[in-house]
């Protein structure tokens, strides 16, 4: 993931703030965002009305009266949580479209807000000694706030169904040389979802017309020029671009008022959000960047989380389990676990379960079908694998087939969440970068479950993999496991043989 540090300015007054509310919202983002608010005030006021109906039904209740404050009924105070609401979604910047779409910013806002007004709430009722209903304040702010949550994962999924199709994104140029923009470039494409569309490149060494098929407009002097011919909303400058303190200031200055956003690409990538740091030093932006933790209350919680989903889903999941391998057995008398040895933390190998998808013996078959590999790297991969049985396709399907790792994630031997389980001679083949996938367990499930699993090519896979490993929190652990959730109950998801 790209690392885009946005550069400011002067402040400014009159026309020029308006640029600059231009700039942050874009036009074609203000309905989006106008929806954002309406949809957020309905949400809102259904949960605070459910809650005072739920706690004091039809009938009108007031707050026991205070001396300082009287007597409030709960209508008012609910009309008061609403328009407090909504305020500290505001301050949160809960509507700013620069991060709508993409990242865990967007719901991390909205938990923010609530957070907030619910401790203005608990410091108001203290120092004003009023006594509200625990019940109807217990209820309310859960409410709302899963109901915020679920809106705005709604209405994300629309707007990144668009941003896919090639709509509602930001018009890009990039500044840089020929190497660093071809990465760039690559990195926006990977993940549509951010709203980047380069429409353009000033490069300081071209190559040729194109770079990474973006057309080559210009060099670094012709930044300005080009981006108010092609009417772009960014300009993305990359530290190779060899502008200096004084050419980027420059640079920012000319694009005052033009509505035109810089923003800086500095050569750090696949690094989250969580682990960078921006701390102004005299005027001068340093970049902080965390070392990734392996160990601490974060890993024990997850490995605390981990043992107890996969016991509490061994147990729901039973009956599944059993008629799984049921069908296998019933197709041709075979077991219906296959046991391979696999590398977990630290290089430690372990013996990983997984329902069998295929003939019995299928290893021994293998070197007779590595002429139709279709997989760059050490990994086998093929599209129509002749050993896959009948019931093993609809079970990779569904990726019913790794239910058995359940028991390994709660052994300790892997993770709900986490790189793939690598197999001996793949380890082998690691260079010194890939091996740093051992440092955490494997999982059940990670990056690579949900952006296109059997259909990645092995660097993109390995890419993932130490990105997660890099960048590991349990917030990305959630969002992984919802969206792995979400693959799986697609019926014609690809990427599953």
């Amino acid at each position: 993931m790209t690392l885009f540090v946005h550069a400011g300015g002067s402040a400014r007054t009159g026309q020029d703030a308006e640029d600059i509310t231009h700039s942050r919202t874009r036009d074609y983002l203000r309905p989006y965002l106008r929806w954002l608010q309406v949809l957020d005030l309905v949400v809102i006021a259904l949960a605070v009305t459910l809650a005072q109906l739920a706690r004091f039904g039809w009938g009108s209740r007031s707050l026991p009266p205070s001396e300082a404050m009287g007597t409030l009924s709960y209508t008012s105070v609910s009309a008061a949580l609403v328009l407090g609401w909504l305020v500290m979604l505001h301050l949160q910047d809960a509507y700013d479209g620069r991060i709508s779409g993409h990242g865990v910013q967007e719901y991390r806002q909205v938990l923010n807000a609530s957070l907030w007004l619910f401790g203005v709430l608990a410091i108001v009722a203290f120092a004003f000694k009023l006594d509200f209903a625990r019940g109807y304040v217990l209820l309310a702010f859960p409410l709302g706030t899963m109901l915020l949550l679920l809106g705005r994962w709604a209405s994300r999924q629309w707007l990144v169904r668009q941003r896919r199709a090639g709509a509602l994104s930001d018009r890009v140029l990039l500044v840089g040389d020929h190497t660093h923009v071809g990465s760039l470039v690559k990195a926006l494409k990977r993940f549509p979802d951010a709203g980047y569309d380069v429409l353009g490149a000033c490069v300081a060494d071209p190559r040729g017309d194109t770079v990474a098929g973006v057309p080559v407009v210009g060099t670094g002097t012709d930044v300005v020029a080009q981006a108010q011919a092609l009417r772009v909303d960014v300009v993305a400058v990359s530290s190779s671009a060899g502008l200096g303190v004084e050419g980027l200031r420059r640079l920012g200055w000319a694009l005052e008022g033009t509505a035109i956003e810089l923003v800086v690409a500095p050569d750090i990538m696949d690094v989250a959000g969580p682990r960078v740091k921006t701390r102004p030093v005299q005027g001068l932006p340093l970049i902080h960047v965390e070392s990734p933790r392996f160990a601490g209350p974060q890993l024990a919680v997850k490995s605390v989380m981990d043992r107890t989903v996969a016991v509490l889903a061994l147990v729901l999941l039973s009956p599944v389990l059993l008629g799984v391998a049921t069908a296998i057995w019933l197709e041709d008398r075979g077991p219906y676990v296959f046991r391979q040895e696999r590398v977990g933390r630290q290089g430690e190998r372990f013996r990983m379960f997984k329902f069998r998808s295929m003939v019995p013996g299928a290893e021994t078959r293998l070197p007779e079908l590595l002429s139709n590999n279709e997989a760059d790297g050490p990994l086998f991969k093929m599209h129509a694998d002749p050993r896959v049985t009948r019931v093993g396709a609809f079970i990779r399907r569904y990726s019913l087939d790794e239910l058995p790792q359940l028991v390994n994630v709660a052994r300790g031997e892997m993770s709900l969440v986490g790189p793939r389980p690598p197999l001996p001679h793949e380890v082998d083949a690691y260079g010194a970068d890939v091996r740093r996938r051992l440092l955490v367990k494997p999982g059940l499930t990670g990056l690579w479950q949900i952006s296109g699993r059997s259909d990645l090519k092995w660097d993109e896979a390995v890419r993932l993999d130490l990105y997660y490993v890099e960048n590991w929190t349990p917030v990305l652990d959630l969002m992984i496991l919802w969206r792995t959730l979400l693959v799986v109950v697609q019926a014609s998801r690809a990427g599953a043989y």
